[in-house]
């Protein structure tokens, strides 16, 4: 059985504020994402109480800052680093703040836009791959196909 879980869209500048609330009603940090989307980043913030999931999701373009929550949960300093390390972000007030040293990467930032793609979204299941610079053949319906003789 799964526990239902709450997707909050909200506003990079409510984040804090909204946290603190958490906080307050006994809600524990369990996580905090990010994935390079086309040009932007989404963050996930994930937070429990009594096994009830409770996500706040946003977006941020390149460039944009994000406020720490790590004065209200001392342990997101951990997750901040490494969105800043990873994906080039910009993280304001990190309480423990390691200025871009928690991981050493053979590239500066390899999850930015820069440097990972958005991948194509996989075919479904029973559709060839069509080859490059040949129109895709028509196919006939399995019912209507001869017999072969």
């Amino acid at each position: 059985m799964s526990e239902p879980q709450e997707i909050i869209l909200i506003g990079k500048n409510e984040l804090v504020g909204i946290v603190a609330g958490l906080f307050a009603e006994g809600h524990r940090l369990v996580q905090i994402s990010c994935t390079t989307l086309e040009s932007a980043y989404e963050l996930n913030y994930s937070f429990d109480k009594s096994y009830r999931f409770k996500n706040l999701r946003f977006t941020v373009t390149q460039g944009e800052e994000i406020q720490s929550i790590s004065a209200i949960y001392p342990n997101a300093f951990l997750y901040e680093n490494e969105i800043h390390d990873l994906f080039g972000l910009t993280i304001k007030n990190i309480t423990v703040d390691y200025h871009g040293t928690l991981y050493r990467t053979a590239l500066k930032t390899p999850y930015s836009i820069e440097n990972c793609p958005v991948p194509v979204p996989p075919k479904p299941k029973g559709e060839k791959p069509q080859e490059q610079g040949k129109p895709e053949a028509k196919q006939q319906p399995e019912a209507s196909k001869q017999p072969e003789e």
